[in-house]
């Protein structure tokens, strides 16, 4: 067996079943599960439509390229969305069976063994995946901290420069899961002249970049960051981004990488031995997801109507704000976020995720140690209940 898989933790939500294995919900209530980030509005019918009208194609292997109108769409949503001259729809697109799938399998494709001390750098706390890609490529991860001293920001200055001349690539998230921090232009500029100097790839996850409650600011891309700083062929930068939140379609497990041709060149010949071929069927369905935001703007609609309405409600209990962007609360505890969230559950029905099982201990703490994750995917009348019941709770603290 590989032992590598010896160093994996359990997955978070592993964890919150072990936490609350012994726990019976208050029956008096319903219950109310704010713990998963997986979208629970409606599935765009246009989408559906397409899935069914195309169930032909399932008699068909797909290459791992996907379709050329697939990856034409994806290519002009992303001129149309970073304000970017169109990507080569040949070269620098690729679809993806969901950005999860994506993101693990590039570690993979990026770190060079012939270094025993190859390391990977990712925030902390962190999607888990980059974790687990890390070390299954048989690297070492980094982790840098983000902490509400400083808005959540990467700080590149921490890591000190004799672990920079071993890294090999650089998991980005933004917008954060799970803070909703959106990096800065000037950050970037930082990372990139980080990324010249030591060689290092950067993989940009922004399966969130769809979910933000003000229009006239979307969040500030990859691809936007690189062109206004004059990186028009994206050296070594590749972006994830996903349907699963934009269109509300997380089994569809549908998403795109996009950036450095070279690099694509790579991944894409990794994936061809991978068996990455996304399902025909799927390909149409995310063909005309990506040609319609209508259905979008509706998404992101619901989703700050909830964040105004829960927010306000939770905040004087749990310090938090509303998020740059993304679908999450990140919630400050008055007691231990696990204690918080077992009893939380026990006496209100209402699940939600612990801080600390999505962070590593680094620099001394684990920066998701006395926060909790609230997800607000359900209907805005689950939300409110959810914020009442929370409050009642925390009055009893």
């Amino acid at each position: 067996m590989n032992s590598d898989l010896d160093r994996l933790q359990p997955y978070p939500f592993e964890r919150l079943r072990q936490l609350c294995h012994a726990v019976s919900p208050a029956p008096t209530f319903s219950a109310i599960r704010l713990s998963i980030g997986e979208p629970q509005h409606a599935t765009p019918e246009l989408i559906q439509r397409a899935l069914s009208d195309h169930l032909a194609g399932l008699a068909l292997y797909p290459t791992t390229q996907g379709t050329s109108a697939l990856r034409e769409a994806i290519s002009q949503w992303i001129a149309r969305r970073y304000h970017v001259a169109t990507p080569n729809a040949e070269t620098q697109v690729l679809p993806v069976n969901g950005s999860r799938e994506a993101l693990f399998a590039f570690a993979q494709t990026v770190v060079d063994r012939k270094n025993p001390n190859a390391k990977v750098v990712c925030p902390n706390p962190f999607y888990q995946i980059y974790e687990g890609a890390t070390l299954l490529a048989g690297a070492e991860p980094v982790y840098l901290n983000t902490l509400p001293d400083n808005g959540f920001a990467m700080d590149w200055a921490a890591i000190p420069e004799n672990v920079w001349c071993d890294v090999q690539l650089v998991y980005v998230c933004s917008p954060a899961n799970p803070t909703g921090n959106v990096m800065t232009l000037a950050a970037w500029q930082v990372l990139f002249d980080l990324a010249d100097q030591y060689g290092f790839v950067i993989a940009s996850d922004e399966c969130y970049s769809e979910i933000y409650c003000d229009e006239a600011t979307p969040p500030l891309g990859a691809l936007t960051a690189a062109r206004q700083l004059g990186r028009d062929d994206y050296r070594q930068l590749v972006v994830f981004s996903s349907l699963s939140k934009r269109s509300n379609v997380p089994g569809l497990r549908s998403g795109f990488v996009a950036g450095d041709a070279a690099i694509l060149k790579k991944f894409l010949l990794y994936r061809t031995y991978h068996g990455s071929a996304m399902n025909p069927a799927v390909q149409a369905a995310s063909v005309a997801a990506w040609n319609d935001e209508a259905h979008v703007l509706d998404n992101r609609r619901l989703y700050a109507e909830k964040f105004r309405a829960v927010t306000p409600l939770i905040a004087p209990y749990l310090p938090c704000t509303i998020p740059d962007a993304g679908f999450y609360l990140w919630a400050k505890t008055p007691i231990a976020d696990t204690d918080f969230a077992r009893r939380l559950l026990e006496e209100k029905n209402v699940a939600v995720l612990p801080g600390s099982f999505l962070g590593r201990v680094a620099y001394g703490m684990n920066p998701g140690e006395n926060f909790i994750r609230i997800a607000l995917v359900p209907d805005l009348a689950d939300c409110l209940e959810a914020a009442q019941r929370i409050n009642d709770f925390c009055l009893t603290l």
